[in-house]
């Protein structure tokens, strides 16, 4: 099992520095040949109704009793005392398939889904305050799908949401209906979850039920994706029924292909999004907007070479929200070689402020009034 970990991460570790790459010497062109498919999308069976029943297709399941990655905890956490909050955390992962060889990922590819699981421990761990963590396996879109206009590219993402939109169902159906939700994703998890609260969340009773949604790492448009949601966004530290979102960069800071993708992809209303400021909360506030200094952040997570445990750090990073939306961690921090050109910290969006995540997240589940 140790032989076959190192060398799933030894291939994630050169997928990696080829996407930093192409990135770095060829921003458009060169990532659009190295990880857009060259075959066209081919259809993809529909999963059966009640596939999400079975706990084996989730990474994090309430019926998972022994290696659930989500029950992680960093070196450093100095521990609590208060009982666990009555929430059930819904959290989708972000992209870990690299790969062109399809536009989807096969749910038994091992890569990807060994890749699945770290970053769940690093970006749903701040949730596991409580008891009912549910993190789905899903055909997730290809890293490819976010750089291409082509219409396979839209296929991809709209079989993924398929999966997620399943499992979600799911989830409502096997959870106490007394019981408050928080959803969480990061990067494509994100972008899927937005689409879910519209589809799930707006208009319907279910509304009430959302102590937040964290959707971190992807941007939402206050003008067009926002107010097809349901909710509004985060204004205030104890605030429920709300959305908190951030994109993570540091200094000097190089956004133009984070605003091209942006752009790409059509928001909720189904217009373009491009040009429309989107939402900036900040992780040391609760709020919306404004600046803290780094002593206010309570702990960011320094990972080790093999991304299979990390350190707590407190006043590491400041977090500060610019004028283009973007959010500032001032001068780049030394968390390890994932960054990626343009001084884009999008893969340590969540652990930059895993801490301050925490803490914000139960002090919105803790609010919550049925």
């Amino acid at each position: 099992m140790a032989r076959k970990f190192l060398y799933v991460m030894a291939v994630l570790i050169v997928l990696f520095l080829a996407v930093r790459l192409a990135l770095q010497f060829g921003p458009e062109k060169a990532s659009q040949i190295a990880f857009v498919p060259t075959e066209k999308f081919a259809p993809q069976p529909q999963l059966a109704p009640n596939i999400y029943d079975d706990p084996a297709l989730w990474i994090s399941h309430p019926r998972r009793l022994q290696g659930d990655p989500v029950r992680w905890m960093p070196d450093g956490f100095p521990g609590e005392d208060a009982p666990m909050l009555q929430v059930a955390v819904f959290f989708v992962h972000p992209t870990s398939y690299l790969m062109k060889q399809h536009w989807n990922a096969p749910l038994d590819d091992t890569a990807s889904q060994q890749t699945a699981e770290i970053f769940v421990r690093g970006n749903a761990s701040p949730f596991n305050f409580a008891p009912e963590i549910w993190a789905p396996r899903y055909r997730q879109a290809t890293i490819g799908a976010f750089l291409s206009d082509a219409p396979d590219a839209v296929q991809a993402l709209d079989t993924a949401y398929g999966d997620v939109l399943l499992a979600f169902d799911s989830f409502i159906a096997q959870t106490d209906p007394r019981r408050a939700i928080i959803l969480a994703g990061h990067s494509q998890g994100s972008y899927h979850l937005k689409r879910l609260l519209m589809d799930r969340v707006a208009g319907k009773p279910m509304a009430k039920r959302i102590a937040a949604a964290y959707l971190i790492g992807w941007p939402v448009s206050l003008d067009h994706d926002l107010p097809a949601m349901g909710l509004t966004a985060c204004a205030a530290p104890d605030q429920t029924g709300c959305v908190f979102s951030f994109l993570s960069v540091a200094e000097p800071a190089d956004t133009a292909m984070l605003v091209s993708a942006y752009a790409r992809r059509n928001a909720l209303d189904g217009q373009s999004p491009g040009g429309s400021p989107f939402l900036c909360s900040n992780p040391l506030t609760g709020g919306i907007g404004g600046s803290a200094p780094a002593s206010a952040n309570q702990g960011t997570l320094k990972p080790d070479a093999t991304m299979q445990t990390a350190k707590l750090i407190p006043a590491a990073v400041p977090a500060s929200c610019r004028a283009d939306n973007f959010l500032s961690i001032g001068d780049p921090p030394d968390l390890g070689p994932y960054a990626l050109p343009g001084n884009n910290y999008h893969i340590y969006d969540v652990p930059l402020f895993w801490s301050n995540l925490r803490g914000d997240a139960k002090r919105r589940a803790a609010a919550w009034k049925p």
